[in-house]
């Protein structure tokens, strides 16, 4: 929103950089997104439940149609790796944006290889290219690279926002704190 209403947003470019809250992380089957951060945070369900609800309604405020409650968790390297060969083609911003959908709307598993060679030729990424990445670690450095350049800057959580490698916006954060960044 705020790049829309920024004056010289052609000068913009983005660059979608790798971040894993827990490149550790292992998925247990079927569980729920409230049980997994109930656990996570040491909280109890109900507290979860109500920064599920409050995230949904920022979202929905600002035009996102979260759905929580459909959420698959899943460890997202794989997502990232995509996400690199996305970037060798210049569409990483159309990527990102079906990743999201698939994972924060749709329900859909973001580790699950049917679903990203799905998401990889909606956006018009080869099949030769996308197969290749399947069986095989490619773009696994450059993912580690994006989250050892995360953790120097000290980024611990996302959303995280750096401009000209000089300014940050931690969180979610108003249209106007990031008209005035920009």
């Amino acid at each position: 929103e705020a790049l829309s209403q920024f004056k010289n947003k052609e000068s913009v470019a983005i660059e979608w950089k790798s971040f894993q809250l827990d490149p550790s992380f292992v998925a247990t089957p079927n569980e729920s997104i409230v049980d997994h951060l109930a656990e996570k945070y040491r909280k109890d369900t109900d507290w979860a439940q109500t920064m599920i609800e409050n995230m949904t309604e920022n979202a929905k405020r600002s035009g996102l149609d979260f759905h929580f409650e459909k959420a698959i968790l899943a460890n997202s390297l794989n997502a990232h790796r995509l996400l690199h060969l996305a970037k060798k083609h210049k569409i990483s911003n159309e990527l990102k944006e079906l990743l999201f959908k698939a994972y924060l709307t749709d329900g859909k598993n973001v580790n699950d290889w049917e679903t990203l060679k799905n998401i990889g030729l909606e956006v018009g990424l080869n099949i030769t290219e996308i197969e290749q990445l399947i069986n095989s670690n490619a773009y696994s450095k450059e993912v580690l690279q994006d989250q050892q350049e995360a953790q120097n800057l000290g980024i611990t959580g996302v959303p995280f926002f750096v401009f000209d490698n000089k300014y940050a916006v931690s969180g979610a954060q108003s249209t106007d704190v990031f008209l005035k960044t920009l």
